[in-house]
């Protein structure tokens, strides 16, 4: 049997970034709503990537604005990735 850790997650094209810092202080400084739809998202999000979509998207004024463009943003990234994971049976 071959070791499947030496190639699980390999095959994504979503590009791995290293974290600096705490990610824990990073996720515990973030505003409510923003940790809420993190805790439900597909895709593990990094705090400051997930912060500077929020800040743009406006989030201090209209959550649900900023939340609905996450998912955009989220589901536009799984469908890129879908074809790697398509084993076509």
């Amino acid at each position: 049997m071959t070791d499947r850790r030496k190639t699980r997650n390999l095959r994504s094209q979503i590009k791995r970034r290293r974290r600096v810092g705490s990610p824990m202080k990073a996720y515990d400084a973030l505003p409510a709503e923003l940790r809420h739809w993190l805790s439900s998202a597909c895709l593990p999000w990094s705090p400051k990537s997930a912060l500077r979509i929020w800040n743009k998207a406006g989030g201090t004024h209209n959550p649900s604005a900023a939340c609905a463009h996450l998912n955009a943003i989220e589901q536009s990234m799984l469908r890129r990735d879908a074809g790697v994971w398509d084993t076509g049976g």
